[in-house]
This record gives C-alpha cells, sequence and structure tokens, in this order.
C-alpha cells in the first residue's frame, strides 16, 4: 500500500479509532492508516487540506493530522516536490489564520503539536526556502492573543532542536543549527525581541499565562543573542516592574536568572550584576524579611545565587589576569551582598537556604585565596558558620520513625550544609572549632532543659568536625595544639554530662555515632571506657525503645570493641554475660514476642562477642571455654531446627525454618572474623569448638528441602574455616563436596568451584589425592548440567550456563596453575582428551572473552608443563592438530571484537601460547608454521616469514603488536 495515491477524502471509520476509548479493533484500524499516510508519497495532503480547512472538530483527529504532517518534515522533507513543500507552509499559516478567528483557543497539547511542527517546518527550510518565517508568523500574529501563543511556543520548541544543549546532535545537525542561529543574529533577532517587548507590555496586566511564556522565551534566548538588545534600561526596567506583580514574579525571576548567567567580559559582567543589584535593592527586594511568599523567594534565591557566582567567576578571572582593579571592584561587589545571603541562608524554609548555597561556598574559597581576612570578613565567616549550626537543625515535624519524601530532602540538604562546614573548616579552623566549641558547652551544660533538637545538632557538630578538621583520626587526639585540647575537652563533656540518657531517638543516634567517631578518644582517657559500655549495653544502646537506635547500635558497638578490645580486658566476660540474650537465636515461631535485634544486627553482636575474646589476655583454655559457651547454644538450636524441618509440610514453615537455619550458621561463621594472623584459631584453642561446628553445619547438605539457602550458609562457613582451621578442615571436605554434588543446577555448581578452588590453591599436594577423586564427578556433573536443554529466551538460564562456565575454566586454570597437573594427568587418556576439548572449545567457540582468556592461559600454562620433550605423552601431537589452530581460529572468528579491551586482553594470552609453544619446541614449531599451517589459511609466504620472525625474537610486547595488526588485517 505504500507509496501509492490514496483516496483525497480520510477513512472515517479509521478516524473512529483515534478516540482513546475506542476498542481494540478500530484501534488497530486507526494504527494501520496512521502507517498508510505516513508512506504514502502523496496521500498525507488530504491531512494538511483537513487542517487548513478546519474541517474535524474532534482533537484526537487534529493532533493526528499533526503527527502525519510532523512525519513528512521530519523523515521525507527532502523527497517532497516543491508544490508539496509549499502546500506544507500554506497549510501551517492557514491553520494560523483560523486561530486568529477562533474564541476558544485549541487544546495546549493541540498547540504544542502545532508548534513543533512549525519548528521543524522551520528547521528545514529557514536557510533555504523560507527566511522570512518569521516576518510572515509575526506579520499574521500581530498581538492577538491565540497567535501569540503559537508563536511563542513555536519559539520554544525551535529552542529545544536548536539549542537545548541536553539534546545530542550528530555533526551535521550540530553545522545547521550554528548557521540558523548565526542567520538569525544578522537578520531576526532584534525584531524578535522587539516583538517579546510589545508582548511583556501589552498581555502584563490582562494575560499572566502569555506574559509568562513570553519570560521563558527570553530566559531561553538570551544565552545566545546579543545581550544588549535585553540588558537595556527599557526591557530591565519592565522585568523589575513585572517583579513586583504577583502572577509574574517568578518567571520574571528565572528570566533574570537567565539574563545575569550569560557569559560575558568580567567586567561587564560585575557592572550588569550591580546594575541589576541596585534597582532590585532599590525596589526593596533585598528585604527578604518582609516577604511571606515563599515559592517567590525561593526563585530570588536563585536570582541571588546566580548573582553571586557570577561575581565570584569574575574576581577569579580578573585575579588570574593581573587585573587588580577589575578584582577589587568584583570582591567589592561579592562583599555588598553578603548581608543578602546571610538573610536568604538563614530562612526557615528550607529551598530558599539551599538555593543560596552554591553562593556561599563560593564567596568562601574566596575568603580561603585571600593573604589576609579583614576584620569584617571574619564576622561573616562567623555569621555563616551559625547560619549553618541553626539551619543543621531538626524541625518538630520530622517523623524520625517512619522517613517520607520531606525527610529525605531535608537529609540531602544537611548534606549541602556540610559542605560549607567543611569549606568554613578550611577558610579558618579556629575560628570554626572556636563557635563548635561554644555551642556545644552552652547546650551540654543545659541538656536537661533543651529541646532535642539542640541537644541534637550540637552534638552533630562535635561529629561533624571530625571530617571537617583536616587530619587522621587518631592525630585528632596526639599533640597539645588547640584542635586537640578543644575536642578532647569536648569529648569529655559528652562521655560524662549525662547527655546519653536523652530520651530521643536522634539524640542518642548522634550520641554513639560520636563516640565511635572519636574512639581514639578512650585510647587517650581510657578512664571513661565502663561508662560508654554501660550506655551501650542498657536502655540507651542495645536496649533502646527504638529499633533503629537497636539496629545502629549494634554495628557501632562491633566498631567500638574492634578499636578498644585491647582496654576491655578485665570487662569481657561482664559484657559476655549482659549480652548472652542478644546473641539468642530466635525461633522461627516467635511472632509474639518481636526479637530486640534483627538478624542482621545480630551478626555484629557475634562478631563482637568473638573479637572480645579472642583479644582477651585469658590463657587459651578459658578462651576455648567462653567460646564454646557462645557456639554451643547455636549448634544446639541447630540440630533441632534441622531434624524438624524435612518434616514441615508448609512451605511457609519450611522457609522460615531454614532461615533460621542459615542464621545460625552465619552467626558462627562471623565470630571466626575475630581471629587473626597474631591470634589463630590454633593459639587460642578454638579449633575442637569450630570443628564440632563443622559436624553440626554439614549434615545440612543432605537435607531434602531448601537445599539452595542451607547449602549457601554450609559453603560460607566452609570457605571461612578453609582459612581459620587450616588443614583441619581436610577431613571434612571429601563429605561436603559429595554432598553438594548431588542433583545439582547450574547455580550450586557455580558456587561449589570456588570452594575447590579455595582448597587447591591453600593445601596444593595435601589435597592431591582428593582431587584426583573429585575431579571427573566434578567435571560430569558440569557437563551434565551445561548439556541440560533450555528455553531459546530463557536469558537467566543462558547466564547461569556462561557463569558456570566461566567457573569451570577457573577452576581447570586452579589446577595447572598451581602445579597440580598431576591430578589432570591422572585421569586416564580418554578423559584427558575430553577436558583439553573443551579448553578448546571455550577458546574458539564461545563469544565470551572472559572465558576465552583463560582457556589460553590453561593451554599456555599445559604448553609449559607438557610440550617439551618428556611432557605428557602424545601430548606434542595435540598441540599442533588443535592449540595452534585455536590460535589462528578464535581471533578470525566475527564475535571476537578486536575493539574490546577485554577481547585483547584474550588475544594477548593468544600470543603468549603461540610464544610459549615456540620455547617448548623451538625450530619444530616454525617449520611447521611455514610449511603446513599458515599456507593452508591462504597466508602469504612472506606475511609467514614475518609471523614466523617476530616469534622468534625474545620482546612479547612487539609479539603482541604484531599479533593484533596481523589479524586486524585478515579480518577485513
Amino acid at each position: 500500500m505504500a507509496c501509492q495515491s490514496v483516496s483525497a477524502v480520510m477513512d472515517e471509520q479509521a478516524l473512529l479509532g483515534l478516540n482513546p476509548n475506542a476498542d481494540a479493533r478500530y484501534r488497530q484500524r486507526a494504527m494501520a492508516y496512521f502507517e498508510q499516510l505516513k508512506e504514502s508519497q502523496d496521500a498525507w495532503e488530504v491531512c494538511a487540506a483537513a487542517l487548513a480547512k478546519g474541517m474535524y472538530s474532534d482533537d484526537h483527529v487534529k493532533f493526528f493530522c499533526f503527527q502525519v504532517l510532523e512525519h513528512q518534515i521530519k523523515f521525507r522533507h527532502a523527497g517532497l516536490t516543491a508544490a508539496q513543500q509549499h502546500l506544507i507552509r500554506e497549510t501551517l499559516m492557514k491553520w494560523l489564520q483560523v486561530q486568529l478567528m477562533t474564541p476558544q483557543p485549541e487544546k495546549p497539547f493541540i498547540r504544542n503539536k502545532a508548534a513543533q511542527v512549525f519548528a521543524l517546518t522551520f528547521i528545514m527550510e529557514y536557510l533555504t526556502l523560507w527566511p522570512k518565517f518569521f516576518y510572515d508568523v509575526l506579520t499574521l500574529v500581530g498581538l492577538n492573543p491565540n497567535g501569540v501563543d503559537i508563536y511563542l511556543r513555536t519559539l520554544m520548541a525551535i529552542d529545544a532542536e536548536v539549542v537545548d544543549r541536553d539534546i545530542l546532535h550528530t555533526p551535521e545537525e550540530s553545522r545547521r543549527n550554528s548557521l540558523i542561529k548565526d542567520s538569525m543574529r544578522e537578520q531576526v533577532v532584534p525584531a524578535l525581541v522587539e516583538s517579546w517587548f510589545q508582548i511583556l507590555q501589552t498581555y502584563q496586566n490582562q494575560n499572566p499565562e502569555l506574559t509568562c511564556q513570553c519570560l521563558e522565551v527570553v530566559g531561553a534566548y538570551v544565552s545566545w543573542i546579543d545581550l544588549g538588545l535585553i540588558a537595556n534600561d527599557g526591557f530591565v526596567n519592565l522585568l523589575l516592574n513585572q517583579m513586583s506583580m504577583q502572577e509574574l514574579r517568578e518567571e520574571a525571576c528565572d528570566c533574570l536568572f537567565e539574563i545575569i548567567n550569560k557569559g560575558m567580559d568580567p567586567n561587564d559582567k560585575t557592572k550588569l550584576v550591580e546594575s541589576l543589584s541596585r534597582v532590585l535593592q532599590t525596589a526593596g527586594f533585598f528585604h527578604v524579611d518582609q516577604e511571606e511568599d515563599v515559592d517567590f523567594l525561593a526563585k530570588f534565591s536563585r536570582l541571588v545565587n546566580g548573582m553571586g557566582q557570577s561575581l565570584v567567576l569574575s574576581w577569579n578571572k580578573l585575579s588570574k589576569a593581573g587585573n587588580e582593579a577589575g578584582a577589587a571592584a568584583a570582591l567589592t561587589a561579592l562583599e555588598n551582598k553578603v548581608p543578602l545571603l546571610l538573610q536568604l541562608l538563614v530562612h526557615d524554609d528550607d529551598d530558599i537556604s539551599a538555593n543560596i548555597v552554591g553562593f556561599c561556598y563560593e564567596y568562601l574559597h574566596v575568603l580561603k585565596q585571600l593573604p589576609q581576612l579583614t576584620e569584617q570578613q571574619k564576622a561573616n565567616i562567623e555569621a555563616v558558620m551559625l547560619a549553618v549550626m541553626k539551619k543543621l537543625t531538626y524541625d518538630d515535624e520530622y517523623n524520625f520513625e517512619n522517613e517520607g519524601e520531606d525527610e529525605a530532602m531535608f537529609v540531602e540538604y544537611r548534606k549541602q550544609l556540610k559542605m560549607l562546614l567543611d569549606r568554613l573548616a578550611q577558610v579558618s579552623p579556629e575560628l570554626l572549632l572556636e563557635a563548635v566549641r561554644r555551642v556545644f558547652t552552652n547546650t551540654m551544660q543545659n541538656w536537661q532543659t533543651s529541646s532535642f533538637m539542640e541537644v541534637e545538632v550540637s552534638i552533630r557538630l562535635l561529629y561533624m568536625l571530625g571530617e571537617a578538621l583536616p587530619s587522621s583520626h587518631g592525630a585528632h587526639f596526639s599533640g597539645d595544639s588547640l584542635k586537640t585540647s578543644a575536642l578532647q575537652d569536648m569529648m569529655r563533656t559528652l562521655v560524662s554530662c549525662g547527655v546519653s540518657g536523652y530520651q530521643h531517638s536522634s539524640v542518642s543516634l548522634e550520641f554513639f555515632e560520636t563516640i565511635v567517631r572519636y574512639d581514639k578518644f578512650f585510647i587517650v582517657e581510657p578512664q571513661h571506657i565502663p561508662n560508654v559500655l554501660m550506655a551501650f549495653l542498657d536502655q540507651r544502646g542495645l536496649r533502646h525503645s527504638s529499633p533503629k537506635v537497636r539496629s545502629r547500635v549494634s554495628y557501632l558497638f562491633s566498631r567500638f570493641v574492634k578499636t578498644l578490645h585491647k582496654h576491655m580486658t578485665a570487662f569481657i566476660e561482664d559484657i559476655l554475660t549482659r549480652v548472652q540474650d542478644l546473641l539468642e537465636l530466635a525461633p522461627p515461631e516467635n511472632g509474639c514476642f518481636p526479637a530486640l535485634l534483627t538478624s542482621d544486627d545480630q551478626l555484629f553482636m557475634f562478631e563482637a562477642a568473638g573479637v572480645l575474646i579472642v583479644s582477651g589476655d585469658s590463657p587459651s583454655d578459658r578462651k576455648q571455654a567462653l567460646m564454646r559457651s557462645l557456639l554451643t547454644p547455636l549448634m544446639d538450636a541447630f540440630r533441632l531446627l534441622l531434624a524438624k524441618l524435612p518434616r514441615e509440610t508448609d512451605e511457609d514453615r519450611q522457609t522460615a525454618l531454614a532461615d533460621c537455619l542459615s542464621h545460625a550458621v552465619g552467626f558462627a561463621s562471623r565470630t571466626s572474623k575475630a581471629f587473626s594472623n597474631k591470634q589463630t584459631v590454633k593459639q587460642c584453642g578454638c579449633g575442637e569448638v569450630y570443628r564440632d561446628c563443622l559436624h553440626t553445619f554439614l549434615p545440612a547438605l543432605s537435607c531434602p528441602v531448601q537445599r539452595a539457602a542451607l547449602r549457601s550458609a554450609v559453603r560460607s562457613f566452609l570457605h571461612r574455616m578453609i582459612i581459620c582451621l587450616e588443614e583441619d578442615v581436610l577431613p571434612f571436605v571429601p563429605a561436603a563436596s559429595e554432598h553438594m554434588l548431588k542433583d545439582c543446577e547450574a547455580k550450586d555448581l557455580q558456587e561449589f568451584i570456588p570452594l575447590i578452588a579455595q582448597i587447591t590453591a591453600k593445601f596444593k599436594a595435601q589435597v592431591s589425592p582428593f582431587l584426583q577423586q573429585v575431579f571427573m564427578p566434578l567435571v560430569r556433573s558440569i557437563f551434565e548440567v551445561l548439556a541440560r536443554p533450555a528455553e531459546e529466551n530463557d536469558q537467566t538460564a543462558a547466564l547461569e550456563k556462561q557463569m558456570l562456565r566461566r567457573s569451570y575454566f577457573s577452576f581447570i586454570q586452579a589446577v595447572t596453575g598451581s602445579g597440580m597437573d598431576e591430578v589432570l594427568a591422572n585421569q586416564g587418556p580418554e578423559n584427558i582428551e575430553r577436558v583439553l576439548f573443551t579448553i578448546i572449545q571455550g577458546a574458539v567457540d564461545f563469544p565470551d572473552p572472559v572465558a576465552q582468556k583463560t582457556c589460553f592461559i590453561i593451554l599456555s600454562k599445559l604448553v609449559e608443563l607438557w610440550g617439551g620433550k618428556d611432557g605428557l605423552v602424545g601430548f606434542p601431537d595435540f598441540i599442533y592438530k588443535h592449540i595452534v589452530p585455536a590460535c589462528f581460529l578464535a581471533p578470525l572468528k566475527p564475535t571476537f571484537d578486536l575493539s574490546d579491551a577485554q577481547t585483547v586482553l584474550t588475544l594477548s594470552e593468544c600470543s603468549l601460547t603461540l610464544k610459549m609453544i615456540h620455547l617448548k619446541r623451538g625450530p619444530e614449531f616454525i617449520q611447521f608454521l611455514q610449511q603446513d599451517y599458515l599456507p593452508s589459511l591462504q597466508v602469504s609466504p612472506e606475511i609467514s616469514q614475518e609471523l614466523c620472525s617476530v616469534l622468534q625474537q625474545p620482546d612479547v610486547k612487539v609479539l603482541k603488536s604484531y599479533v593484533k595488526a596481523f589479524f586486524q588485517t585478515a579480518k577485513q
């Protein structure tokens, strides 16, 4: 049906399908009709006629007609005849003429679509066919409100297509857009600006919507037109007048912001900002405290921010250029804006304050660069500090237990204030320290009668000093500087004034966060540790009424213990007794009384308990007893739950039991993180306890239900035990492996292989007999899973197989790379051959550069191990028949993308494999390449000679570069 003439009237039946409520059959017909009109050479003309004559009143039909027209202009303009191009222009102007006479304007969505079509036509034809586009439109429209509306929407649509930097353009489009802007500047921009002035003047009192649209257009165009056309008395006075008009002031503010933001000479920019500033001040806009309209003030704050940042930019440029007079003028102008900056920064509304933060931040950066600060500048710094401290404070309405969007916005705003605080610290650390100390000390003296907001923010400020003041944490409390003594005083006050008992979750959290931030303080003054430990352990911390506080404190407690365990040896058993109930495994049926801590929180508690036991100075038998008393309840609960699980028929109950079993294993595993090279499991006498854990947990591997969760937990525990128990773990590995290889899925195997690889790498020869035994069963399981058919579009299954294949090759690499090639060599000729062929297949057939790279590393290693004179029988033959061809066939594959970084690394390993073959087989290999293999690939004798010559050179870099170039040429 495409590309042929269609009836000159529209298909009324098809048009019925444009109604959103039409049934599917009609909608399909409408879609088919749309495609037909788009593709036909002239059928679209019926849409043009319908628009020009105003034949349809249905909005959806009008929109449809514009869409058809849009498609012709956008994709087929060059193929239209001159008459058809003229028809489009004529249609648009006739449609516009109809709008001028219509009392009721079209719906906004139609006007927007019409503006897009006008803009597209302009872009296609302005430079060639329709240079008088704007004159024609303006002459027709005059000051008719419906016409002005379409004209302004068209200007915004042109801006979106030609100017908007967020839209990516082809180089050709960018050139065209530059030409359009140049032509517009030369020919029409003054007339456009004059039209905007007329519109703003005419409609400011009677049509605020049109006036706001026009202000938006001015703001959009000012970035690339001559600023003198806008930044003049007439225009600026008009904008300032509109700043005083309730319905226009926000848009007028945005327009002034765009004018200020325009790039220009720094001296001129300073003058422009100053002249605008004077006028705004005279008009009373600087009296922020008298303005009640917060939406307008947010816009005004953004404008002042733009003015301030423009002055900073001018000062920077003029300072760098050595223009002292210009820089001084810019700095004076900047300083004069600071009182206004402070009023806006400290405003109750956070949006107004947030909009000025950028200017404030950059002003402080200017002060940082000055050789000396005046008294006024120091006073300004202090005022900014006080403003930041005030604005950091929560308000009454903040919901701590159920944080929503407003709370999230305040958290973001606080991050901006923190940046200001950090910058203040760079400008004047002494002033900041003194200000925080003053606020903190005053509040802590009266914390019982202060609001939670005051108490929280004063502790928060102490916390923030830790990052703001340049120093490593440890150095905060070493030396005798003012900072050290001030921080030390404040910390002493914090831990001794009783504020930890303040009954508000935000204060509790801030207290513990600050304690842990400055944990090095307790190394200097360890006498405070017992009091702080009590705060952690009682209703102020781990037993607080807020779950959020308890959760965070469990993490902070483990951090505190890790840093200061050496100072806690006298309290270890007391702490363990006090937290005993927090270390209990919550049974799955415990729905009535929710546990104080979640299982994730308990992980931190078990880790802390482990650290306390291991790092104490008790003898090893005492450590063993403490560790046993920590882990025995977990093992007992585990046995009971594991016995219950297979008998449970309800799936939700099964999941709950499996989760509980997994938590038990996870907790035991977490305690083992306490051990180190200095304090090993053996030295602490804890080996037997962990072996008992293994005996307890391993039977879960053969549980017939919830296998994935249980296997995952036990496997993680085995990984830990390989590190902690060392060779004592080996007796457990064969049985565990046997269970994990039964009824495997791809994911099970993929996760099991790293365990075997870890054992191989750690124990090498010690596990050789076991590895030889498990090697082929593991390989067979992998082959069996990879061979299972999967749905063609099942991407999850495909990805799992790809990951399993990678894991398999990594396993072979671990075996061969650990000097344990006998594991493979002792598998019998058939099995060896089978494995070798999978490696060749992995190197050549699967378009996965990660796996291919691993395969070439394996092949290179095998050549090194078995490719010499006394290597594996028959292997040299395998080299020539399979490895050498793999090195050429893989890079020649269309899927082998030499522009991809991973693939280039694969090619690198491929080159090293060829180099290794030459090292092991010498001249025999070169002869094979020149006489047999390369001729079979139709490689010319000259290129063969060149390649073989490079292969014989010692420099591997030269070989890699040559091989890359060789294949790039071969693939052309």
